[in-house]
């Protein structure tokens, strides 16, 4: 059995690197680690960036990210997965490869595609991959109203029922479920992400905070809800959980560096006692 603890829930991150350590798999670690699981990672990119821009990323090669993974599968037993860059369709299918066959069934697919400041992190020969391959894989995918008008071709997504529209276009691609993130929804006085699984539509609600500092906030939730399931929580419990932390994780913010700071990932988690 490997000799490993029972006890603690292993989680697995795919994601670029952030050397200022907030987003990427900095962010993913330090939340799976506030949630009382354990996090291990598969690097897909190095980037070069901080709370200002980012600067430069390089995508590593698709053998070396296999190797990483197989590494990680052939030793520790994943409860639950989650991924953010991915960068190419070359490390999308070879991700997709390996998770479909060794991989848990919890899969979080965060479909990163551009940094706050307007980097492209997705290549655009890639978008075809992630929604081919991956996407059918995933117990829910978490992309943002940028993200999702993308993932659909459709134009700016500026309403409830657009973000309803467009779910449900998501959801004929194969994930189990989709978290569509409101956070900039400009007819809303709230922030509202919108679930939808196939029967059901929830709309998970917080105050909107007048923070500038959410730098990594797409990681963070996607980890958080990763967390959640491998601790044990239903979809909605996992997504309802995240949200209350994500959410305070902006208001307590710690204010660090020039630009758009970092979350507090250490805020305290509801339920993780």
């Amino acid at each position: 059995m490997n000799g490993q603890s029972k006890s603690v829930p292993v989680v697995l991150t795919f994601a670029g690197s952030d050397p200022s350590g907030g987003a990427g798999i900095q962010a993913d670690i330090k939340t799976m680690h506030a949630h009382g699981v354990f996090g291990a990672s598969v690097i897909t990119a190095v980037t070069a960036q901080n709370t200002v821009a980012v600067l430069a990323s390089y995508e590593l090669p698709a053998a070396v990210v296999a190797t990483q993974l197989d590494a990680v599968l052939d030793d520790l037993d994943i409860s639950a997965a989650k991924t953010g860059m991915l960068a190419s369709p070359e490390i999308i299918g070879t991700v997709t490869g390996k998770l479909s066959a060794r991989g848990p069934r919890a899969l979080v697919v965060d479909p990163v595609m551009i940094s706050k400041s307007g980097y492209k992190l997705l290549n655009d020969n890639a978008i075809d991959a992630l929604k081919r391959e991956l996407l059918p894989l995933a117990l829910i995918v978490t992309p943002n109203l940028h993200e999702a008008a993308a993932l659909t071709g459709s134009g700016p997504i500026e309403t409830i029922r657009q973000m309803s529209n467009t779910a449900e276009k998501i959801r004929a691609m194969g994930p189990e479920a989709v978290l569509i993130k409101g956070g900039h929804l400009p007819a809303e006085q709230e922030a509202v992400d919108l679930f939808y699984d196939g029967s059901k539509t929830m709309e998970f609600r917080s105050e909107r905070l007048d923070q500038k500092h959410t730098h990594g906030t797409g990681c963070t939730y996607s980890a958080a809800i990763a967390a959640n399931l491998a601790r044990g929580l239903p979809l909605l419990d996992a997504v309802g959980h995240a949200k209350n932390y994500i959410t305070e994780a902006i208001r307590q913010a710690p204010g660090i560096g020039k630009g758009v700071g970092p979350l507090n990932h250490f805020v305290e988690v509801p339920g993780s006692e």
